[in-house]
């Protein structure tokens, strides 16, 4: 992978890692209680790089999708709680607004977003649909020159913060996966309240949001039509920044897991001369790579969205990675691996969340299976067609 890293990609990734290292990492344990991190949000704006999926006309970087993983991936080893919160500038309600909002919603809300003014949350799921988006019953009433929004979203990161929210709905209620669309609601429209807040074992808050006859301008409907595809195109994209967070969280436990192996000692020797624990490390070590190959080969794939088969691959093993090496750095830590002022239990915390979001492991499995026995007898093979 040397060749890929150029030289400006580097710096990029050396800039974003000091700053994590030096910074993010001391607060890491202040925002374990929901508390958004503000301060490290503002320090990333600075450095230039919370634009990285806003178009260079916005203000932004225009980065591909595989820079935007690899600055994730840095923030993730010390911080999953600050990763996923850059997530939700880098991801794809960014993109949403980007390619199907008017010019002018794209003027006014995305040069805000490069600056960290405007925190951006997407409304998926629904208290009865999470991956069957078919059954959504949140819906959107068009009436003339207005848009009337009427339903329930809940586990919704950011939406104590966000300053703009990209809402996934169905469309004069119109049945089934045709019927979806998206539109775009502000914080302050009469009839939209966060109703409920829930606390997660990785340390961020997501919350309930309802929408009681919200009343909106039509130029706020950005998909009207073919919305369920457009949601899976987009959504591939997440599919490649999730798991970077994963890998940045299997790395960062890795690296913490080394430093203490080599502090600590038992039996008047470091633990590092055991063989059991030098095994433990050699098998984290070759996880981590092998999760990392896939991952930058999906997104490598991009253009402009990754292939929504390699992006399944790599985002079901970079998240199971990221659940076997964190919690073998607990157990190479010990009693203190289980307590959260080790960094290594806040991250193991955090990559539990990973098989959940982005879609679930067991969809994704099942979408690989069907590309497997649909065209794993091509003369190629599945696997020469996963080269392509």
């Amino acid at each position: 992978m040397d060749p890929i890293i150029n030289e400006q990609r580097r710096l990029m990734i050396e800039s974003v890692r000091n700053l994590a290292q030096s910074k993010f990492r001391e607060r890491g344990l202040r925002y374990f209680d929901g508390t958004f991190p503000w301060e490290n949000i503002k320090e990333l704006a600075d450095l230039g790089v919370l634009g990285m999926s806003v178009p260079e006309e916005y203000g932004g970087l225009g980065l591909p999708v595989f820079d935007t993983a690899l600055i994730l991936e840095e923030i993730a080893k010390v911080c999953y709680v600050t990763a996923m919160a850059v997530l939700g500038e880098a991801g794809v309600q960014t993109r949403v607004i980007s390619t199907y909002a008017p010019r002018e919603i794209r003027e006014r809300i995305l040069p805000k977003v490069c600056t960290g003014e405007c925190i951006l949350a997407v409304c998926m799921t629904e208290p009865h649909a999470g991956t069957d988006v078919a059954n959504y019953r949140t819906n959107t009433v068009v009436k003339g020159d207005r848009l009337v929004l009427n339903g329930t979203k809940t586990l919704i990161s950011r939406a104590a913060e966000a300053g703009m929210f990209v809402v996934f709905t169905r469309v004069d209620g119109k049945p089934g996966r045709e019927g979806i669309g998206c539109v775009l609601v502000e914080p302050d429209t009469p009839g939209f309240a966060v109703t409920g807040t829930y606390h997660t074992m990785g340390g961020e808050n997501l919350h309930e949001v309802q929408f009681n006859d919200c009343e909106l301008p039509l130029e706020n409907l950005v998909i009207r039509e073919d919305g369920f595809r457009k949601l899976l195109t987009a959504f591939n994209t997440q599919r490649c920044l999730n798991p970077s967070i994963s890998l940045g969280l299997a790395e960062g436990a890795f690296d913490e897991a080394v430093k203490y192996v080599k502090e600590r000692s038992i039996f008047d020797k470091p633990i590092s001369d055991y063989q059991g624990v030098r095994w433990k490390l050699a098998d984290m070590y070759r996880e981590i790579e092998g999760a990392r190959g896939l991952l930058y080969k999906a997104c490598l794939s991009a253009s402009p969205f990754p292939d929504p088969f390699l992006s399944a691959v790599a985002k079901i093993t970079c998240n199971e990675t990221a659940i076997k090496v964190t919690s073998e750095a607990i157990q190479v830590h010990g009693g203190y691996g289980f307590t959260d002022e080790y960094l290594v239990s806040r991250l193991f915390r955090g990559a539990r969340y990973g098989t959940l979001g982005g879609g679930a492991t067991e969809t994704l499995k099942d979408l690989i299976a069907k590309k497997i026995i649909n065209e794993g007898d091509s003369p190629d093979g599945i696997l020469s067609l996963a080269m392509v």
